[in-house]
């Protein structure tokens, strides 16, 4: 059950002057010219190319990924900026500013009370608004409790109805649930313009800022950032710090290369196996879906004759990474293979290919950018051309 907000009956559709008309197509004017900077130039390539008036831009992810330092680090270098506290007051978000070591004039307004914010920002018309978080804020016409499904609805369409009237970007930070879905109703993600989504592991220094919807943009594009002391850095050649410290000649570790959006990165994956006394193996993954390891440590077994079933597999993807990129695939086989077999990959090789049940391995979309990245690096790619099979590719690069 959802409390609304009730509406006189009597106020509907009467004899109203109203304003708006129908436009021809050809009328409309488009500005493309008319974006603005956020001083984060991996920010600015997801968003499209930067802000523009009126954008509402909706930030999720887990709790410490770097939501609000990231946001934070925007308004410092953003010109005449409103951030409104609403999980942490003024002193928290001044401290943290001291420790990312910025200075600025942004205007810090403590406020839970979304009809308060919207009547501040109309009377500073400020040129960007921050508002940490979204599921802090309530409405006094409802009396459920903030996050609540009612509360948050409409408080994102209150402030959403601002930024729209007044053409001020609004970015918006969001939680997630437990089972890692945006906090609230799902129309939150239809009432803004775009969704980014925050992702890498607390333990880690790599963030992955990935645009989930973007009205003003693409959504193949992501940002990559490292968490500093200093706060959020972009990285223009996350591959090199990726594989920075890779071992190499060592069973188990292969190079794949990944397409994020349409960016290619080099990744490190890592396997372990060792011979089990249990009755049930123990199959773990990090940084890749469990499922997908399960079926490729089938296909490895069946299709290349690898005894695997009393072997304890363990695969990792260095970095706190995670990846859903089918051409990681051959990589995550080989790796098992070569620390099953006690083999190392021969030369520097960036394995690329999706494989299937049947054992083949299949060619991957953007394999000529993957190439070129792997390349610029000093890797040359073994892909589905370079071995029909799986079965075919181990014995190739593992004799």
């Amino acid at each position: 059950m959802v409390e609304t907000v009730e509406e006189d009956p009597k106020s509907k559709v009467k004899s109203q002057n109203f304003k708006s008309k129908i436009y021809k197509l050809s009328e409309v004017k488009i500005d493309e010219t008319g974006r603005v900077k956020t001083g984060e130039g991996e920010l600015d390539s997801v968003l499209g190319g930067g802000v523009v008036a009126g954008m509402v831009v909706l930030v999720a992810g887990e709790p410490g990924i770097g939501k609000s330092t990231l946001l934070t680090q925007v308004g410092l270098r953003t010109k005449d900026v409103l951030y409104v506290c609403g999980e942490e007051s003024a002193t928290q978000v001044a401290l943290r500013v001291k420790r990312l070591g910025g200075k600025g004039e942004m205007l810090l307004f403590e406020s839970t009370d979304a009809d308060e914010i919207v009547s501040k920002i109309e009377e500073q018309k400020p040129g960007l608004v921050i508002v940490d978080s979204i599921q802090t804020l309530t409405v006094s016409d409802l009396s459920g409790t903030a996050g609540s499904v009612g509360q948050v609805r409409e408080s994102a369409g209150r402030l959403a109805g601002v930024a729209k009237r007044l053409n001020t970007p609004l970015f918006l930070i969001g939680h997630i649930t437990k089972e890692g879905s945006i906090a609230g109703p799902r129309v939150l993600e239809h009432m803004v313009d775009c969704v980014l989504w925050f992702e890498g592991e607390r333990g880690q220094a790599l963030r992955v800022v990935r645009a989930v919807k973007n009205r003003f943009g693409p959504t193949d594009e992501v940002g990559v950032f490292e968490m500093t002391e200093t706060g959020l850095v972009g990285v223009a050649d996350p591959s090199h710090m990726l594989l920075s410290e890779r071992v190499k000649n060592v069973p188990g570790s292969v190079v794949g290369v990944i397409l994020e959006g349409r960016r290619p990165i080099l990744v490190e994956i890592q396997a372990l196996t060792n011979l089990t006394n249990m009755v049930m193996p123990r199959r773990v993954a990090t940084g890749i879906d469990m499922a997908r390891l399960q079926m490729l440590v089938a296909v490895l077994a069946r299709r290349a004759n690898l005894h695997l079933e009393g072997a304890d597999i363990f695969v990792n993807v260095t970095g706190g990474i995670r990846l859903a990129d089918r051409g990681v695939d051959l990589a995550i086989c080989l790796a098992i293979a070569s620390a099953f077999l006690n083999k190392s990959l021969a030369g520097d090789v960036a394995a690329v290919g999706e494989v299937g049940l049947l054992g083949e391995v299949r060619k991957v979309g953007g394999l000529e950018r993957r190439v070129r990245e792997a390349k610029k690096l000093g890797y040359r790619v073994a892909s589905a051309e370079s071995g029909k099979s799986v079965e075919a590719a181990i014995k190739k690069l593992l004799s």
